[in-house]
């Protein structure tokens, strides 16, 4: 099953400490390596980014920052794991590094399984059906 990895926090976003920097990377290298680990990566400043959203019928564009967030994506991963209990165990050990090298951080780490065809729950859109549609 494919998981995401998103790390959130309430606190103002600072980048991680050098320490954790060293440890995610040996954790990254371990899991790429073990062919578990897809993807990962850091997210810039809510500064840098903007939303597209729609709103009674109408789009709009807000530019970064953002006064209501309440809680920032920092990072995520992608992982390719057995099953729920291998991604909450990956996620424990990701977020324990945390406690160990950044003392005061307070964040989260939602773990979500991709939707995949055929499994309960998933999003199925039938392709043929839909550009046979569009024809």
């Amino acid at each position: 099953m494919r998981f995401m990895y998103i790390v959130t926090s309430s606190q103002p976003m600072k980048g991680p400490s050098p320490a954790l920097m060293e440890a995610m990377q040996k954790i990254s290298e371990r899991e790429i390596k073990a062919g578990r680990m897809i993807d990962n990566g850091g997210l810039m400043p809510l500064a840098s980014g903007a939303r597209v959203r729609i709103v009674d019928g109408e789009l709009s564009v807000i530019d970064g920052p953002f006064i209501e967030a309440k809680e920032v994506i920092g990072g995520y991963a992608i992982f390719e794991l057995r099953d729920k209990a291998e991604a909450l165990a990956m996620a424990k050990e990701f977020m324990q590094l945390h406690l160990d090298h950044m003392p005061g951080w307070d964040g989260t780490c939602e773990l979500r399984a991709f939707a995949t065809p055929g499994v309960d729950g998933a999003c199925e859109v039938d392709a043929k059906s839909a550009v046979a549609a569009h024809a």
